[in-house]
């Protein structure tokens, strides 16, 4: 989507459409893995989760009594029906925090899991990221190295123009100069002057 986009002349920016990103995020969001939603709905239960275990102490601890209470009214025994009730209740509470310290412990797994796996999401996309920049970039520079190499040629073709220009502006001023001694002289144009001869005092 980013090379596809278009890229602002001589920047590193590119205009990317909103609603397509969007869409994009969207579709990662979807797709994260299920570990994170499942993490998700346990952390949520969490307080019925706990509601449910007190609960389900709440009914072991009745029905021990109502079972000591049986037991005393058949044997008589109140010592012993107390002391095997709370037994019971002591029990019922170690096995109620037991299974709340697992449950805590498992939540706090998938919770680490989720985030490790997050991370790991995240450095992978910054990764990919990183290397669609660097393509980008080095698009941009063979690009650009491109125009560098043209706009060379066409100031070698402008600077030797220019210097043919100056050796054809200078011959034509040589080339006038010289008609215009010649035309001074009274001579043509090409031919040499020739001199007069006189002879020597001594020599009429």
């Amino acid at each position: 989507m980013i090379l596809s986009s278009p890229r602002i002349p001589l920047t590193r920016r590119t205009l990317v459409d909103e609603e397509q990103l969007l869409d994009q995020l969207d579709l990662v969001r979807l797709n994260l893995p299920e570990a994170f939603q499942k993490a998700t709905e346990i952390v949520r239960s969490r307080d019925q989760i706990y509601e449910e275990a007190q609960s389900y102490a709440r009914e072991i601890v009745e029905e021990a009594e109502q079972e000591a209470a049986r037991i005393l009214d058949e044997m008589g025994i109140v010592r012993q029906a107390k002391a095997e009730a709370e037994q019971i209740r002591q029990q019922v509470q170690q096995d109620c925090q037991a299974a709340q310290e697992k449950t805590m412990a498992e939540i706090e797994q998938w919770r680490r899991q989720g985030e490790k796996e997050l991370e790991q999401m995240r450095a992978r996309a910054v990764a990919e990221a990183e290397a669609i920049e660097q393509g980008a970039d080095e698009y941009a520079d063979r690009v650009l190295g491109n125009i560098e190499h043209q706009l060379g040629e066409m100031l070698r073709v402008v600077r030797n123009g220019r210097h043919q220009l100056e050796r054809d502006n200078a011959t034509t001023r040589t080339q006038a100069s010289q008609s215009a001694i010649q035309q001074e002289s009274g001579y043509p144009e090409g031919k040499p002057s020739q001199q007069r001869h006189h002879p020597h005092p001594r020599q009429r």
